[in-house]
């Protein structure tokens, strides 16, 4: 455990030596083409540290003006920071790293013309394209659960106006209701999350709602962290969280809007606010450009991060295929390093070397309880596979746990500066 700086995390995943080991010149003539899609995590770290080279022409296709991380966003659900806090602009990397930015969505991408098509209709070439298009949303596997229904039972899995509604319902439920999570299926954004909330929440209602509850219906038997989690629901948070696996509910079948009641195999659960995670995929323009296979996932060649559907498309972050690789915000941070570094070699005859990845998260039990994992990963045969590990134990001491709380922030604003490059 350590405190984090830019420096250190910059120099991860081969962030290092794309400073050192990129040359000045460009095979062929003229600067080569990089459009990279989506400026979340992924987007916006290729197109930052390609942005450094002065032989690559990037051009970063973005429609929203800032970006609200998912990660630390049930702080704000438990009012522990301010979404503003959370909230970043991508204008430091336009002016700081030499990046085009467009503010857009891409609607088409023809791979053999090698071609992105905007909505406002431009049409863009490249020489490498990189995709990072995040998730989207398996609607329709819960009966009655769609877009119109998350403006009533939020998922608040992409933060932002879903958080806010859901903070608003938190705050506006009379103390003694109900908050029914419903937890999806693997795989999915950040596994350890949907937990995370639960022990934020029960936090937030311990101070201002005791004798509130939280229900979690769960789509698994078992979830990431579980033995940490049950240990600090005990301690914190005696009878206020109750956990359900799927073994004993069925799963979630069904939702009923109007009645906020949610519906399993064998019991109809009443909310006063009903939390609805639906089961996930890669994000919409992933499946119409041809990159996902039959799972709705993105397959990527482990070393470059190229499609191995779609050649000269390379994708990063959650909406691929990861092997071991969690889908988190410092993994899509690693994986678009090494991608990077990869597309550098391919347009400037540099070096290939194999990436060295890395995934660190921070989860909160309490404001001042947390606990980690340092995750170190390679490529082998093919996938992406674990090659080294420390996870956080039950039983450490409440002052190893408020430090690494510490620590967490810290890393929060050392992350977020190595991606966007500075703050909100």
């Amino acid at each position: 455990m350590t405190d984090w700086t830019r420096r250190q995390i910059g120099a991860l995943a081969g962030g290092a030596l794309l400073a050192v080991a990129a040359p000045h010149t460009v095979l062929g003539q003229g600067r080569a083409k990089v459009v990279v899609i989506g400026g979340g995590i992924g987007g916006a770290t290729v197109a930052r540290y390609l942005g450094d080279m002065k032989s690559i022409d990037v051009t970063l296709i973005e429609p929203n003006s800032t970006h609200v991380t998912c990660f630390f966003s049930s702080h704000y659900l438990a009012g522990l920071r301010s979404l503003a806090s959370l909230t970043f602009g991508l204008e430091t990397l336009a002016e700081g790293h030499d990046i085009t930015i467009i503010r857009d969505s891409a609607v088409a991408i023809d791979p053999a013309g090698r071609a992105v098509e905007l909505r406002g209709g431009t049409k863009l070439s490249y020489d490498r394209l990189v995709v990072a298009p995040g998730i989207a949303f398996k609607f329709g596997e819960i009966e009655g659960y769609d877009e119109d229904a998350a403006k009533i039972m939020p998922h608040a899995w992409i933060a932002g106006p879903q958080s806010e509604l859901l903070r608003r319902q938190l705050e506006s439920m009379d103390d003694g209701g109900v908050f029914v999570i419903a937890a999806p299926p693997n795989p999915f954004r950040c596994p350890p999350a949907p937990y995370e909330r639960a022990s934020l929440v029960a936090y937030y209602f311990k101070q201002f709602k005791p004798k509130s509850k939280i229900l979690i219906l769960d789509a698994k038997d078992q979830f990431s962290g579980q033995e940490l989690f049950q240990d600090a629901w005990s301690r914190h948070y005696p009878g206020i969280i109750e956990w359900l696996p799927s073994q004993f509910t069925g799963a979630i079948k069904a939702v009923n809007v109007a009645a906020r009641s949610v519906v399993t195999e064998g019991e109809t659960f009443r909310a006063a606010v009903a939390n609805i995670i639906p089961a996930q995929k890669a994000g919409l323009i992933g499946e119409k450009a041809g990159l996902t296979d039959a799972s709705g996932w993105c397959p990527v060649d482990p070393v470059t991060f190229e499609s191995t559907l779609q050649p000269g498309i390379h994708v990063v972050g959650d909406s691929i295929i990861g092997g071991d690789m969690p889908k988190s915000a410092f993994s899509a941070n690693s994986q678009a390093k090494a991608c990077a570094f990869g597309i550098a070699a391919s347009l400037t005859g540099s070096p290939q070397f194999p990436p060295h990845l890395f995934n660190s998260c921070y989860t909160f039990l309490a404001p001042d309880d947390a606990f980690t994992n340092a995750l170190t990963f390679a490529p082998e045969g093919g996938r992406i596979k674990t090659v080294k590990m420390f996870i956080s134990k039950v039983g450490e001491s409440a002052e190893v746990r408020r430090r690494t709380a510490l620590h967490a922030v810290g890393w929060y604003s050392a992350f977020t500066a190595d991606v966007f490059g500075g703050g909100p």
